[in-house]
């Protein structure tokens, strides 16, 4: 039946209830987030009783989710008044390890949307002594296919600046480089080393738009040393900074990355980052968590100020993607 589908983008799923019908129960079809496959239900009596759990299989068996997550129940229509749960962090087995029960004031169609803050795995078997491990950072792009050994020595390279023969000047301090790696990972460093250019005679480039550790960052990532903890923390730098030097493969993980955390805070961020470096997946992501999943309607505020200020050709978009979600059927 169409109202069992659980529609997800990001981290968000979002189920679309016309009726309970007669039994006052209705349980989702499975949902795929993170490496599980989900089951939503709910049940009205007195209250309105929601549950969230994994579908009995090999994977939830053995490596159970520890879920960090919130549930937001609301009417359908403009003038929604959603309940929303407190966040919970739980080991989820079976459809008894959670059940949220909200006053059921919810007539006719209404919507649950579960937001997931974070998805760990327990420790095989649950093992004491095992820490949980967050899917989402695991999944990341930075590891690199050279192996430790030319990764400790690349390192050390541009740690210990041996034979280092550029200077870069950020806005906070100075790094020292070297023009064969950069010339291999930058078009445009490239053609800043081999043509006459005032980098090639001083070898000194000026990124004055990024701080000593941001840029420090970007190197890592050349050198293939980042971790998933310094580009979570610098990924907006590197989105800039892979825009303007031409680092096509940076700029898709940025991309891949900003798509995998959108909510309500960043949602108008985010598109104007993805307006401003051209990133179509990124910019589709965010319409249709602004309007196919009616994210819209939790940001009135923010989103009259972004329209004072955003490019016009951006704000024909979107009012393009309102008359597509809210056509007549």
């Amino acid at each position: 039946m169409v109202d069992s589908r659980v529609d997800t983008i990001s981290r968000l799923a979002q189920w679309r209830i016309d009726s309970l019908g007669p039994c006052n129960f209705k349980k989702s079809d499975p949902f795929k987030l993170g490496i599980w496959n989900w089951h939503l239900s709910v049940e009205k009596s007195r209250y309105l009783h929601i549950r969230l759990f994994p579908e009995p299989s090999k994977i939830a068996k053995e490596q159970p989710p520890i879920a960090r997550f919130f549930i937001r129940v609301s009417s359908v229509g403009p003038n929604r008044r959603p309940s929303v749960s407190p966040i919970h962090e739980k080991l989820l087995r079976t459809s008894e390890d959670f059940v949220w029960a909200v006053d059921s004031t919810f007539h006719g169609r209404f919507i649950v949307d579960v937001e997931f803050l974070d998805l760990r795995i327990c420790p095989m078997n649950g093992l004491e002594g095992g820490e949980a491990a967050s899917i989402w950072p695991m999944e990341g792009l930075m590891k690199s296919v050279s192996s430790q050994s030319t990764l400790q020595c690349l390192a050390r390279m541009l740690d210990e600046a041996i034979h280092a023969d550029v200077t870069i000047k950020t806005i906070d301090g100075t790094l020292q480089a070297h023009k064969a790696i950069l010339s291999v990972s930058s078009p445009v460093f490239k053609s800043m080393f081999h043509h006459d250019l005032k980098e090639k005679e001083s070898s000194i480039i000026f990124i004055e738009d990024m701080t000593l550790e941001a840029c420090m960052t970007l190197l890592r990532y050349l050198y293939g040393t980042i971790t998933e903890e310094l580009f979570w923390k610098h990924r907006l730098s590197l989105l800039g900074a892979a825009n303007k030097y031409g680092i096509v493969d940076l700029k898709d993980a940025c991309e891949e990355s900003l798509l995998e955390d959108i909510n309500s805070t960043n949602v108008l961020g985010r598109l104007q980052e993805a307006w401003l470096y051209q990133l179509h997946k990124l910019k589709k992501g965010c319409l249709a968590y602004l309007f196919d999943f009616g994210k819209v309607y939790d940001i009135r505020d923010e989103i009259n100020d972004f329209f004072r200020q955003a490019d016009r050709e951006l704000m024909m978009e979107m009012f393009q993607e309102v008359l597509t979600v809210w056509k007549p059927v």
